[in-house]
């Protein structure tokens, strides 16, 4: 083994005894970012690759999103594109197929990108009334009274 080995083995052996640090998960932090040129698009680019961990920013100009890639807090992203004194939040829309009813008036939105509308908790649903019970049995086909005019 040697005395190089038998160094790195006890070298080893007391560093694994100290806390380790968690390792950040990689992870994907999109942004609506208000942008009117290119300019802001080249600042707010600059600014948000300039966070600890970013591996990668992509600024789309015409969806107003900015998107960062890398080992990084969503908290910590949102606060470093906050210094650049423009409107932002985290990227608030989603797919259409993923909302259950994407046409109800929190989830629709006309700036929404094309098939994307806003992501809405499960608690905004369409809800029905017993009234429309009395309006069925009064047409029904079973009902032989429901309707004289026909």
């Amino acid at each position: 083994m040697g005395v190089q080995g038998t160094l790195e083995y006890f070298s080893d052996l007391l560093s694994s005894t100290k806390k380790k640090k968690k390792k950040k998960q990689m992870q994907t932090v999109a942004l609506k970012i208000r942008m009117d040129c290119e300019g802001c698009a080249r600042k707010v680019k600059h600014v948000l690759s300039g966070v600890k961990g970013a591996k990668s920013v992509e600024v789309d100009l015409k969806q107003q999103k900015a998107t960062v890639t890398g080992y990084v807090e969503a908290k910590k992203v949102l606060k470093a594109a906050q210094s650049t004194k423009k409107k932002v939040e985290l990227w608030p829309y989603v797919p259409y197929t993923m909302v259950a009813n994407p046409y109800i008036s929190q989830a629709y939105d006309k700036k929404a990108p094309p098939n994307m509308v806003r992501k809405v908790a499960d608690t905004a649903n369409v809800s029905e009334t017993t009234v429309d019970d009395r309006y069925v049995q009064i047409f029904s086909d079973e009902n032989p009274n429901a309707c004289s005019i026909m």
